[in-house]
């Protein structure tokens, strides 16, 4: 498989995009804007020059997650439902195949899967993304991956999300 499509998948989702630095300590991520994340482990390295707080990508090539805060006024006054929308913006041919509200370690968030194609003529990509806010950020959380090998490391992206948490109050 090509590496480069899964790269613009990502690409196109990052649309709430931040700049902070990115410092990491016996595999956790700690984020200048206030949380930190457990990396998913040796599979995933971290990829450089990405507008994302952290992207991560599979050794293999096939698949990225990436992890953002955006700590503004202006993001955290859209609602939730819009913010994901905004991170999804790009992709063409959209099939939704979850969409839900679920629980992040007590934060409500917006939920979705969906295939959809980079460009119009471009490979297939499933993508799982999470968004929610609280009074400080907006979190956006997307792993990318060809629909055929999706669920190889889908649980690597749900413990990634799930290791979210907050190092200062609000």
């Amino acid at each position: 498989m090509c590496r480069a499509p899964l790269a613009l998948a990502l690409g196109a989702v990052i649309v709430l995009t931040g700049c902070a630095g990115r410092r990491i300590e016996n595999g956790v991520y700690h984020s200048e804007k206030g949380y930190r994340l457990t990396l998913p482990g040796a599979d995933w390295s971290v990829a450089t020059g990405s507008k994302a707080d952290l992207e991560l990508r599979h050794q293999e090539g096939l698949a990225a997650m990436l992890a953002n805060a955006e700590c503004d006024e202006r993001a955290r006054s859209r609602s939730a439902g819009l913010l994901l929308g905004q991170l999804l913006i790009g992709l063409h041919d959209r099939a939704t195949i979850e969409q839900n509200e679920v629980s992040v370690n007590g934060q409500r968030a917006l939920h979705r899967v969906l295939d959809g194609r980079v460009s119009e003529d471009g490979v297939p990509t499933r993508i799982e993304a999470y968004v929610w806010k609280d009074g400080a950020c907006v979190y956006d959380f997307a792993y990318a991956a060809p629909p055929a090998s999706f669920e190889a490391w889908r649980g690597d992206f749900r413990r990634f999300v799930e290791s979210f948490a907050k190092e200062r109050a609000d």
